[in-house]
């Protein structure tokens, strides 16, 4: 099971840390926190990385990805949280409570799927209840205690379902590569 775990991660190493790279600086766009209202601290970029990340796994775990897909996405979520554990440490967040606090953006990860995966569901079907239940799940999850107006959440809520649409438009083969493209952010 180690060895199994160990060889995946070698497989994907480069192409995990190269769609990793390019999510992080997606999700760090200027645009998103000056024009977007998304709280441009600690918490807010957690959550933007977080609703990235997401939908990428999303991506590549879906019913008809392949084995080496899903792999990948285990190794991109492993990555994302040993990118977390070294910024805490990075911020000065004792060992201790390194650990404790990496299991909470765990948690608060697989919550947030939960929320973006509800409101995602039938979004072919309904793109209208989908904007609806996404303006939902961003005002719950991703801005949490900000502000923002109703069009700013429109437009995250927008930019959200374009992205699904352009990363299930992307081989499986770009992202193996470590290639991927996004949707252009809404916010200027």
């Amino acid at each position: 099971m180690l060895f199994r775990k160990f060889f995946r991660q070698k497989r994907h190493e480069t192409a995990s840390h190269k769609l990793y790279l390019k999510l992080v600086g997606q999700a760090r766009m200027p645009g998103f926190y000056a024009s977007g209202g998304v709280p441009d601290t600690v918490d807010g970029r957690f959550d933007l990385i977080a609703l990235h990340t997401f939908l990428i796994i999303r991506r590549l775990s879906g019913s008809d990805a392949s084995e080496k897909e899903h792999e990948l996405a285990q190794v991109l979520f492993d990555l994302m949280f040993a990118d977390m554990d070294r910024n805490l440490r990075e911020m000065g967040v004792g060992d201790l409570g390194v650990g404790r606090k990496v299991r909470d953006m765990v948690s608060a990860f697989y919550g947030r799927a939960e929320a973006y995966e509800k409101a995602l569901q039938g979004m072919d079907k309904s793109p209208e209840n989908t904007t609806e239940a996404l303006v939902d799940a961003l005002r719950r999850n991703l801005y949490r205690d900000a502000s923002p107006d109703d069009q700013q959440v429109r437009k995250m809520a927008g930019y959200v379902q374009k992205l699904v649409r352009r990363l299930s438009e992307q081989t499986a083969e770009a992202f193996l590569r470590g290639d991927i493209r996004f949707a252009s952010i809404p916010f200027q």
